[in-house]
């Protein structure tokens, strides 16, 4: 959790996201566990809602290209996980996060909260509306490819993870994601699917999260 400022994964078949369990019963795999991150936000703003591109009490649209991001909160059996607390943060189309640590010389939008608080429904379904993170520099000298930072927790089980978009050039050299196989972790569970969208002019992904326990 020291690190301090945050394609490679191509075309991924459905068996990527299922592992054998005894007598050939086939279950998901687990979302992998990820860094906090240095910017975990360090309270709530007021407007925390399912829509990061509006702020309440102000008229502006966040900058950047806006997106709808939707899945399901599920147990490795695929089950629906009803009421998970989802806390998600990331940063600004110019990839500065709202926080007080971040002394990035990137603009902040003040448009954009980039902090969500929300809760799977009955389904296990949740959704966000927000922007496409911008990448931005580590200390390093290196970039972090554009990712979502996600939070859940569900009973006595919590997963902190973060989300990457498919077929983004950084994917092949961000740090966390090169790392991932070596540590254990597939960044194909971690990695979003493009998905046809309602709205023109609007991205939409879809990210299942699978607890190991809820």
């Amino acid at each position: 959790m020291t690190l301090s400022r945050r394609g490679f994964i191509g075309a991924i078949g459905a068996s990527a996201l299922f592992s054998s369990v005894g007598h050939g019963v086939e279950r998901l795999r687990p979302t992998p566990q990820e860094t906090l991150g240095p910017f975990y936000p360090m309270r709530l703003p007021q407007d925390h809602d399912a829509d990061l591109t509006h702020v309440a009490g102000q008229t502006g649209v966040a900058k950047g290209q806006i997106m709808s991001l939707s899945g399901r909160v599920v147990r490795p059996d695929g089950s629906p996980i009803e009421g998970a607390e989802i806390k998600v943060w990331q940063a600004n189309a110019a990839g500065r996060y709202t926080h007080p640590l971040d002394n990035s010389s990137a603009p902040l939008d003040r448009n954009f909260d980039g902090i969500a608080l929300i809760r799977s429904d009955g389904a296990g379904r949740y959704r966000i509306r927000t922007i496409k993170p911008g990448a931005y520099p580590t200390p390093l000298g290196d970039m972090r490819a554009p990712h979502i930072h996600f939070d859940v927790s569900s009973g006595d089980y919590r997963l902190v993870t973060q989300m990457y978009f498919p077929d983004e050039a950084l994917n092949a050299s961000d740090l966390l994601i090169r790392t991932m196989p070596p540590r254990g972790r597939d960044p194909a569970l971690a990695t979003c699917s493009t998905v046809a969208s309602p709205e023109p002019g609007i991205l939409a992904f879809e990210w299942n999260i699978v607890l190991l326990q809820a």
